[in-house]
């Protein structure tokens, strides 16, 4: 029973960030100005707010898991919960390394400062710190034979 009340809750879980990350990406879009290259590409702004947002989302998770014990009272679907939410959370710096690494890699050498490409990447290393905490704790949790 346990079981299927976790994969259940992975999928529900994964399910509902899925369609958040949707809705928050379209409006960020639309409120975001995309400013057209000369050759025709577009320019990525980088995003801090969104990489904070999922640092707050994972000390929130950690912090109830450390002083309620339990989200739901069943351990699988806590793990469920943890190890979903820590792999969106990893998405993001990986989604962002692999956009500086192939898509942005000739305007990194040509105008930006060497100090801002340093606190960015330590943001992201930050935060795939944080989301591999999340794991962790959600594979611990899922593991758990004395509860």
């Amino acid at each position: 029973m346990e079981t299927w009340a976790a994969v259940i809750g992975f999928l529900l879980v994964g399910g509902l960030l899925i369609t958040i990350s949707f809705f928050v990406q379209n409006a960020l879009k639309r409120r975001e100005e995309i400013r057209l290259l000369g050759t025709g590409q577009r320019q990525h702004k980088r995003n801090t707010t969104v990489l904070w947002g999922l640092i707050l989302l994972a000390v929130a998770y950690i912090g109830l898991l450390r002083y309620l014990h339990t989200l739901t009272g069943i351990h699988m679907l806590d793990g469920s919960i943890g190890l979903a939410l820590g792999l969106y959370i990893c998405s993001h710096p990986a989604a962002n390394a692999i956009n500086m690494l192939f898509f942005e890699r000739d305007r990194l050498r040509q105008n930006s400062s060497g100090w801002s490409i340093v606190r960015w990447l330590a943001l992201n290393l930050l935060v795939l710190l944080v989301g591999w905490t999340v794991i962790f704790m959600g594979i611990r949790r899922l593991v758990d034979r004395t509860a």
